[in-house]
């Protein structure tokens, strides 16, 4: 990873007031800042209780989005909600959307003050590919329909993970995407961008390596980012070519071609599978176990 070349966080392009106080030089090991000058989110950057005072005094206000198909539901989802609970945006109003195809077996979740669960029942697709790329499309209508004329912000989550740490309103921005735990070390020519010319989510290079477990923005951005890859997506399967990976490919190129205004560090979304480094002083949101040979249809 690069350097931060900014000599101080008023040179951020990221147009939030609290990033002024970032500290990017606080952590020397790691790259704090992009070409772009949009900030990336590390542990020791930041002081999380300006952060909260901040999006209070805004009236910001966060929508969560997770989808529990099938078995994932039962795996997961209920450990998902109860650490969110203890860990999501904790200062500010949240509202979560579990799309399912059992809404009947919803786990029924103490909330917090200010936090509401709305469910919402989906078509269970034969394969979980379809699964995770028809999930765009349903995000852009629940928006258009719902969280629009209720948060300010939005993040959208896989269900197999688990909240262990702060997740808070430093995380905000505009368009926020994550680095992916498994490439940010990693040289460009490695990363599993899609190759195929055919496909939409094509790419000769890129920035970083992002996971599409996690991302997120302000609901406007987030509207535009999930109509675009939609659009992606079903141009591709009108040619018969299907992603790499999905619509993680297609998130990837979106995000090279609009550029996030705002990058989480893999402290937000951690596989401790991959071991111990000293870069990652917190894990914020882990990787939950993966048993994909029971889980996934096909």
């Amino acid at each position: 990873m690069d350097k931060c070349s900014l000599e101080s966080a008023n040179m951020l392009a990221s147009g939030n007031s609290a990033d002024s106080e970032l500290n990017l030089w606080s952590r020397s090991d790691v790259q704090t800042c992009t070409s772009w000058r949009a900030p990336i989110i590390w542990e020791g950057m930041f002081n999380p209780d300006r952060y909260d005072q901040t999006h209070r005094n805004e009236g910001s206000s966060v929508a969560l989005t997770v989808f529990a198909v099938g078995r994932y539901l039962d795996v997961y989802l209920k450990t998902f909600l109860i650490s969110s609970e203890q860990y999501f945006m904790l200062s500010l109003p949240v509202s979560y959307y579990v799309f399912t195809d059992m809404p009947e077996k919803v786990p029924n979740i103490e909330l917090g003050p200010n936090r509401h669960l709305n469910v919402i029942k989906v078509e269970k697709h034969t394969r979980w590919q379809d699964i995770s790329m028809m999930r765009m499309k349903t995000i852009s209508d629940i928006i258009e329909s719902d969280i629009r004329h209720h948060s300010t912000h939005i993040f959208c989550f896989d269900v197999d993970q688990v909240f262990t740490g702060r997740f808070g309103p430093e995380a905000l921005g505009d368009t926020v995407a994550l680095l992916h735990a498994y490439y940010y070390h990693l040289p460009q020519k490695l990363f599993t961008y899609d190759r195929n010319p055919k496909s939409k989510a094509f790419m000769e290079t890129g920035d970083f390596y992002y996971h599409a477990a996690v991302f997120g923005g302000s609901w406007r951005s987030v509207k535009v980012l999930t109509e675009a890859c939609y659009k992606s997506i079903m141009e591709d399967k009108k040619n018969n070519v299907e992603a790499l990976w999905h619509d993680e490919s297609h998130l990837n190129r979106y995000f090279w071609l609009h550029k996030p205004s705002r990058i989480l560090s893999p402290e937000y979304c951690w596989d401790t599978d991959i071991g111990y480094r000293r870069d990652i002083r917190v894990y914020r949101l882990l990787w939950a176990p993966k048993n994909y040979d029971t889980l996934r249809t096909s």
